[in-house]
């Protein structure tokens, strides 16, 4: 197999517009077609990619040429539209968060199994080679053995979000980035939230202090609050600081190896996509699987379940 035909289902006016940018030029896709309940945005992505497009993603799961789909409608519609697209037969990566709770997320990854299709979740940070090049300075002991981590990522208000708040769009991002670069499971979260804009329904601002079974504590902070945006991430270890700019895709380190890192910058969806397809293609396992969704978004959910309940919250007490 040297190709794959690939279909993408929802926001193509958003997210799913770069999954549809970034399938047609890639030479191992065949951008068969995209979905979209907008007609004039359909219309719009269609003839500039050169694919057909669908209003009903039904229609679109039902063309036996297509293998594999991106999913990127809003998360409240994850469950239907990615458990529809296994039942045809699809490969699947859908975007982050897995599912709207935990009992969806694992059905879906019971479902995949029983099908034989692949199944991924979008957890691109993870691609960034900003990331990469963090993960392997720690593999390194560059900055010794790992004490803590501390995230910032924060930024005005988006209004294409409507069906969640601050924690499950943007804390999931610097959550899984952490169980990625430690390789260690969170045991405990505990965090505060609030709302302060009247335009937003859900949660515009967190604080999460993560634990991990390792010993290391990651702090995050994250808000639709800040009127400019800013990703970052500072790892502290026994010999140094590994600092991440998220967005420059830069990496420094101070202390006993101080140095300033070269990195060749790189769109992470397209080393997403990428691998996505390479699993499919190599019959390998995926990257980012539908379990490593899963644990992210019981980190964050236990991070919404401590703030309502205003305690600290064991990951295993979670359950639905």
């Amino acid at each position: 197999m040297n190709s794959v035909n690939v279909g993408v289902i929802g926001g193509v006016g958003a997210m799913g517009y770069n999954h549809a940018r970034v399938y047609y030029r890639l030479d191992n896709a065949n951008l068969i077609g995209v979905s979209d309940v907008s007609e004039s945005t359909l219309s719009k992505v269609s003839k500039k990619y050169d694919t057909k497009g669908y209003n009903d993603y039904m229609d679109l799961l039902k063309n036996p040429e297509i293998e594999a789909v991106s999913v990127c409608v809003p998360t409240t519609h994850h469950y239907n539209v990615v458990m529809a697209a296994i039942e045809h037969g699809k490969h699947v990566l859908v975007e982050k968060p897995i599912a709207f709770t935990l009992n969806e997320a694992e059905g879906m990854i019971e479902a995949a199994k029983e099908k034989g299709v692949k199944l991924s979740t979008g957890h691109v940070e993870r691609f960034n080679p900003a990331v990469q090049k963090a993960k392997e300075l720690i593999e390194m002991d560059i900055i010794g053995d790992v004490v803590s981590a501390s995230a910032k990522r924060v930024g005005p208000f988006p209004p294409r979000i409507k069906d969640v708040g601050v924690a499950i769009d943007l804390a999931i991002h610097d959550l899984d980035v952490m169980y990625y670069l430690f390789d260690d499971d969170v045991t405990q979260v505990y965090a505060t939230m609030g709302s302060i804009l009247e335009k937003c329904e859900y949660e515009d601002h967190a604080e999460i202090m993560t634990k991990f079974a390792n010993g290391i504590t990651g702090i995050l902070e994250v808000n639709w609050l800040t009127p400019y945006k800013r990703r970052a991430l500072e790892i502290t270890g026994t010999d140094g600081i590994i600092s991440i700019d998220y967005m420059d895709q830069s990496v420094d380190v101070a202390g006993k190896f101080a140095q300033k890192v070269d990195i060749q910058r790189e769109e992470p969806l397209k080393y997403e996509i990428t691998s996505f397809l390479n699993s499919i293609m190599d019959n390998k396992d995926m990257e980012i699987t539908g379990e490593d969704g899963l644990n992210a978004l019981k980190m964050v959910l236990a991070a919404n379940m401590s703030s309502k309940e205003q305690l600290p919250v064991k990951l295993d007490e979670l359950n639905g």
